[in-house]
């Protein structure tokens, strides 16, 4: 048990970082939110998400993040946690990277699983970001990696390294 009394043994469900830890406990304060930049790198950075999202039927959306997980953009529907879905486009990057050393087949480029659901597909950008696809279980998997090669390119040139 923890100091608020919560389960922590195996299978036992943790909170949410947006579910209070107990009654008690100040809620926790409100995100802060900074308007969308109409130009720029960001700008164009979400365009080209937009654009793959358009592009390919079944496309839920995307996440751009770095290498270590930490969000950058997205254009996301409601209801899911982009910062969530980074830092699973980090762990399945670096899954990739330890495969590709230990079976001697270089270095990662990109990793799709296929769930019940869908589609969880992560591209490196330019070894320093990552490009994280949604797609439902209907995606055509070829068609995306046509489409996003050249996002990877133009998002390669767009970041900072």
């Amino acid at each position: 048990m923890t100091a608020r009394g919560r389960r922590t043994e195996a299978g036992a469900a943790l909170p949410r970082r947006n579910e209070r830890l107990a009654d008690d406990a100040p809620p926790h304060p409100a995100a802060e939110t900074r308007p969308v930049p109409v130009e720029g790198p960001l700008a164009t950075a979400r365009g080209l998400l937009s654009d793959l999202q358009l592009a390919v039927p079944g496309v839920r959306g995307c996440v751009l993040a770095g290498v270590d997980g930490l969000l950058i953009t997205h254009n996301l529907p409601g209801g899911r946690d982009a910062h969530d879905v980074s830092a699973l486009a980090a762990t399945t990057a670096g899954l990739g990277r330890q495969s590709g050393m230990a079976l001697g087949q270089g270095g990662f480029r990109d990793a799709t699983i296929r769930s019940l659901g869908g589609y969880f597909t992560v591209y490196l950008i330019g070894g320093h970001a990552l490009l994280a696809v949604l797609g439902d279980d209907g995606l055509n998997v070829a068609r995306l990696h046509i489409e996003a090669v050249p996002v990877v390119e133009k998002l390669a040139d767009l970041l900072p390294r």
